[in-house]
């Protein structure tokens, strides 16, 4: 926990030490990264600089996850101080939405909780006059027939002429908006961002295929699919699924877990490869495989899982990637199942992997995954720590750097991996209903925000039961005499199914250290092979000695691995 902490501060510090006004930080170059004014057109850079302390805003829950009140208050007053929305740029809406707008939320809750730890007592709600307005220029983005919003909106002008018709590039852009809009409307009293929200989100849903497949591209004017019509739980479509659940979580909405659990079985079905480790991309309508490919995005799948109930198979999801992990060091952008290798080896650090890992720990205790996480410190630590903060792997195989800390790696990686590691986090005991947003922001509803079902829908769930069964650990067991005798919990370590995810990505079946220096192709246990000598010893005659010679003496103890043989003597 300790070395985590110092890490995030070692990132955190140099951000404010190198990159304070601006959106990002550059830790090779140790300088602030900001929009490419001179390349409006370039939105890998553009989509998320804003030119609004993107990295300062993500951050601000995260020093309430460390319990750092006095760097909490001052990166709130920061924030108050410097950040203004009236700028000239036309950042992507979903990007902007789940990094900043969740960030001010989500800070305004905790700022606002009178009686919490970080409760401020001069602050008056700063941070959700800050969040209401960035909302207000979102909404001229969602001016179009099927209230699917454009994928950019300039700030400051709204919409200009020859935008995109596509909605924020994918399904996900549009279907997850809900969080944070919804929980804005219910803060402030403005309803026209939860009914934005809502409205976008079930356009998405409304347009799945006929075996309930939602797909990734979607025209903003009628609502259909582009080519290629796929589907998947990756990139493009990834947190639509988050979203339905986790607004049902926050808020109790019946429909958002109607969604869900739709959605969920036409995964389960179409897109689970057979043995259930896997997603496979797979056609919207037929659900036919389409791409042996899979992105790093998809390693959030498992916690998900999790939190809908569903603990062995987010066991046997993860098993998939902490292979491909073990192999990199990382979690390369794109996986060829086909192939058994990683296509694009970029690893900017991306939290998914690390927010299942803490999942599964919550839900099993399982110790494997406190040694997954031990890893996951250990290779960010060593291949992204420099001088002036963490930087993103441009290639695992070289180690080359990327001049680039995202700041979600503050809000999320290390946020979560903390979590892991701290067992007393006032979060662990926390049953009430908050959630974290797809960008790791904690968002919590009291009663007077919360909206009551009709009584004819609270009749009509009183049956339902959604629940999955409660996870139990594997034993060693034994039957006799009829009489079940308890066994042994065993941990993730003893599936039948763990050397299988190894084979399934191309690696050894037995990979770890210990099986590795003890495996042989004959057994784990072999006899020791040595060479056989026979001792000699001449017995002097008429009651006379001769001297024995003492040289083979060296030969009757033969070392071997582990120990040593001694030969017998005949």
């Amino acid at each position: 926990r300790n070395k985590v902490r110092d890490l995030f501060y070692h990132g955190y510090n140099s951000y404010l030490r190198y990159g304070a006004s601006c959106m990002q930080l550059a830790p090779l170059s140790c300088a602030g990264r900001g929009p490419d004014w001179y390349k409006p057109e370039n939105i890998a850079v553009n989509d998320v600089n804003g030119n609004f302390s993107l990295t300062l805003i993500d951050t601000l829950d995260t020093l309430v996850v460390f319990g750092d009140t006095e760097a909490f208050e001052d990166a709130v007053q920061r924030v108050i101080s410097h950040v203004s929305f009236d700028v000239d740029t036309k950042p992507q809406v979903f990007e902007t939405n789940i990094r900043v707008l969740g960030g001010l939320l989500s800070a305004h809750i905790f700022a606002n909780q009178s009686g919490h730890p970080f409760h401020l007592p001069w602050y008056r709600g700063e941070l959700l006059e800050l969040a209401h307005d960035l909302g207000k220029r979102f909404l001229p983005a969602f001016s179009t027939p099927t209230g699917i919003p454009y994928a950019r909106v300039n700030l400051r002008h709204g919409l200009t002429k020859g935008e995109s018709l596509e909605s924020c590039e994918c399904a996900a852009g549009a279907g997850s908006l809900i969080l944070e809009f919804a929980t804005l409307s219910r803060l402030t009293g403005d309803a026209r961002f939860e009914k934005a929200a809502r409205k976008a989100f079930f356009a998405v849903w409304n347009a799945k295929s006929d075996i309930g497949l939602v797909g990734n591209q979607i025209n903003i004017w009628t609502g259909a699919w582009h080519f290629p019509q796929m589907s998947s739980i990756g990139a493009g479509i990834d947190s639509f699924f988050e979203y339905a659940l986790k607004w049902y979580v926050l808020s109790g909405d019946h429909e958002f877990l109607d969604v869900w659990n739709e959605s969920y079985a036409s995964v389960m079905r179409y897109s689970r490869s057979q043995d259930g480790l896997w997603f496979r991309r797979v056609d919207l309508n037929t659900g036919n495989l389409m791409y042996y490919t899979l992105d790093s995005l998809s390693a959030f799948w498992p916690g998900l899982q999790v939190l809908a109930g569903d603990v062995e198979n987010a066991i046997k999801s993860h098993l998939f990637y902490w292979n491909i992990w073990q192999r990199y060091s990382g979690l390369p952008e794109v996986w060829d199942m086909n192939y058994k290798t990683a296509t694009s080896m970029a690893f900017p650090l991306r939290p998914e992997f690390v927010e299942s890992t803490w999942y599964l720990y919550r839900a099993t205790r399982d110790p494997f995954y406190l040694d997954v996480g031990e890893r996951i410190l250990k290779d960010i630590t060593s291949r992204s720590k420099v001088l002036c903060g963490i930087t993103g792997i441009a290639d695992l195989r070289t180690n080359q750097r990327d001049d680039r800390m995202e700041s979600f790696v503050l809000s999320e990686t290390l946020k979560y991996l903390y979590l892991l590691f701290d067992e007393e986090n006032p979060l662990h005991t926390d049953d009430s209903n908050w959630v974290f947003t797809t960008e790791g922001h904690i968002l919590a509803l009291g009663a007077p925000h919360l909206k009551q079902p009709s009584k004819a829908v609270r009749a009509m769930r009183r049956m339902e039961a959604p629940q999955c069964p409660s996870y139990m650990p594997p034993e060693f067991g034994a039957d006799i005499d009829g009489w079940q005798v308890p066994g042994l919990e065993v941990g993730v370590r003893s599936r039948s199914d763990w050397d299988y995810a190894t084979y399934l990505v191309g690696g050894p079946m037995r990979n770890d250290s210990f099986a590795a220096a003890h495996w042989h192709a004959e057994g784990m246990c072999t006899l020791p092979q040595v060479d056989l000598y026979m001792y000699e010893f001449l017995m002097s005659v008429d009651g006379g000695h001769v001297a024995e010679d003492a040289s083979p003496a060296k030969d009757k103890l033969a070392l071997v691995p582990g120990g040593f043989v001694v030969h017998d003597v005949a």
